[in-house]
């Protein structure tokens, strides 16, 4: 009876062109497109499903995710996609744009879904080379060296659409530390100082804002990890952490990802880790499943009930052949899948299996290095996800 009243309700309360998509492609097996419990029992993950009930039927409850990963997040569509197909389920229910980060100031891509932009003395590092700086959930970090470093982040996106979610928030926590004082301008006139302790700083805005300005005061240097964009109140809310090139061992150099990953405290983590563990000529599966389980455990050590989600990677080339430690990957997070009573979700099956990254790239839907996606390919991939996760969802 409550599936059957929530489906009522989805049904008004659907945002048009919002419905289930189904790519028409035939390299694309949609009928492999669905969430596999290995384990035959996924308790977390149903416990995910019924907070996500009690959003949709009476907004009374916080859901988050977070999507972990290489350049496939930090490129932003792909995350973004199912940000907004979440957010279309019912209105009114965002509840945060969650985790960014400037990465211009780290000369490198912001997600899609926002804009970041930078002046002044700035220098960066990320989870590849932490190079003795300690990183955290973003997996990435600059520094301040004085008071002429100025951030903005944006969230009016790059791809700007008709009738797209319309992102604010009046709360912002600043994540970092050192000896200047952070302080923020939103909208370039009033200033906001904060409060907090080390590692974390919070900022209550007069009124809410899609824009806002890091500056900072004193004298010596900081070290900004992230900021966290929030608004009170119930919702949905989705955060991505991404690197280009970022591995399992990669992440796991994040020696402050579980402290901040309280900030966050996701009720599902999406894992999309592997495909840059298979780039190198001394990939060890053996210790790419070592390091699953250790991200796996940081996770339950902040929200013992928090679901898992493993997409597996897709298929990809390496130099001038079809890479052949794929299938190895996706086999291994299957088991992991099982040995945490986690969810499996067959990217590289339902994308057309072995060799078919060169029929996306024909079509239009992958870049020419077969690894990457085109923006297209992103969405593609983002309804497939989505559509897989609500087919289980109802099913509960």
């Amino acid at each position: 009876m409550k599936k059957l009243v929530l489906t009522l309700l989805l049904a008004l309360l659907l945002v048009p062109g919002q419905a289930r998509r189904q790519p028409r492609f035939p390299f694309i097996r949609t009928e492999k497109s669905f969430l596999q419990r290995p384990g035959g029992e996924a308790p977390e993950f149903d416990l995910f499903c019924r907070k996500l009930d009690t959003l949709l039927l009476t907004g009374g409850t916080d859901v988050r995710i977070l999507h972990v990963g290489g350049s496939h997040v930090q490129a932003g569509t792909l995350s973004d996609r199912l940000r907004r197909r979440f957010l279309s389920l019912r209105y009114g229910i965002d509840g945060g744009r969650g985790l960014v980060f400037p990465f211009s100031a780290a000369q490198t891509n912001t997600p899609v879904s926002y804009s970041s932009s930078w002046q002044g003395n700035w220098e960066s590092v990320n989870c590849l080379k932490p190079e003795d700086q300690e990183l955290g959930l973003s997996g990435i970090a600059v520094m301040a060296r004085d008071t002429s470093a100025r951030a903005v982040i944006d969230l009016v996106p790059k791809e700007k659409q008709l009738l797209q979610q319309k992102y604010t928030f009046n709360r912002v926590d600043v994540l970092g530390e050192g000896s200047l004082e952070p302080f923020l301008l939103v909208n370039g006139r009033d200033t906001v100082r904060g409060v907090g302790t080390k590692g974390l700083r919070h900022f209550d805005l007069p009124y809410y804002t899609d824009w806002v300005q890091l500056a900072f005061s004193g004298k010596g240097h900081f070290t900004l990890r992230g900021l966290y964009l929030d608004k009170p109140g119930s919702g949905f809310s989705l955060s991505e952490a991404g690197i280009n090139g970022a591995s399992t061992a990669a992440w796991l150099r994040c020696t402050r990802w579980e402290q901040e990953l309280r900030r966050v405290m996701p009720d599902l983590v999406i894992f999309s880790i592997g495909v840059n563990d298979i780039q190198g000529a001394d990939f060890d599966l053996r210790r790419f499943k070592a390091n699953y389980r250790e991200l796996v455990k940081r996770v339950r050590r902040v929200n013992p009930r928090c679901a898992i989600l493993f997409t597996g990677i897709n298929d990809s080339w390496r130099r001038r052949s079809v890479n052949g430690h794929t299938q190895a990957v996706q086999a291994a997070s299957r088991e992991l899948a099982k040995e945490f009573d986690a969810v499996f979700w067959d990217w590289y099956e339902v994308m057309g299996g072995h060799g078919s990254m060169a029929s996306w790239q024909e079509a239009g839907l992958a870049q020419g290095d077969k690894i990457h996606f085109t923006p297209a390919g992103y969405k593609v991939i983002g309804d497939l996800l989505f559509d897989a996760i609500m087919d289980e969802y109802y099913r509960k």
